[in-house]
């Protein structure tokens, strides 16, 4: 892992980084999948898609510069979903991914959830399944699939 010589923060979504939260994440997904639907309403209307229900969008900031994000879907009051944790193909390798997925972690337990899950693709974000199982998320069945990408649902009950 590179050393990073500046800390990075994690701080909340405002409308101003609108533009970084949108540019970040169709990044990740068109280098090797394609947007779907769901993806423009989460890229395009973070608002609306994940505020508006209760949700959160965290974003990793380094020197004033936005270099990641990750989002949590309100499904009800215990169950949240993990989405688009993504970092900046520039500041890959220094630990960025793994701070926003602890940061999810936290702020899910902060708002009373039980269960946190996510879907993911083993082959695309080999990295990512890695820290999330370091963290301690489990496989479990594919039961349902929210993304024609998703090969993988892992899941943490708090």
């Amino acid at each position: 892992m590179k050393p990073v010589t500046n800390p990075v923060q994690i701080i909340d979504y405002h409308p101003d980084h609108f533009q970084r939260w949108k540019e970040i994440n169709e990044a990740w997904i068109t280098h090797a999948y394609f947007m779907e639907e769901i993806d423009h309403q989460h890229c395009s209307q973070p608002e609306e898609s994940i505020l508006a229900g209760g949700g959160h969008i965290l974003l990793a900031q380094l020197d004033g510069e936005i270099v990641g994000t990750a989002g949590l879907i309100k499904d009800d009051a215990m169950t949240y979903e993990l989405i688009k944790m993504a970092v900046d193909k520039r500041y890959r390798g220094y630990g960025i991914g793994r701070l926003l997925c602890e940061a999810a972690i936290e702020k899910s337990r902060a708002v009373g959830a039980e269960l946190l899950y996510l879907f993911s693709n083993t082959k695309g974000s080999a990295t990512a399944i890695e820290i999330y199982r370091h963290l301690g998320f489990e496989e479990v069945p594919l039961d349902r699939n929210d993304f024609v990408r998703a090969d993988i649902r892992m899941e943490m009950r708090f």
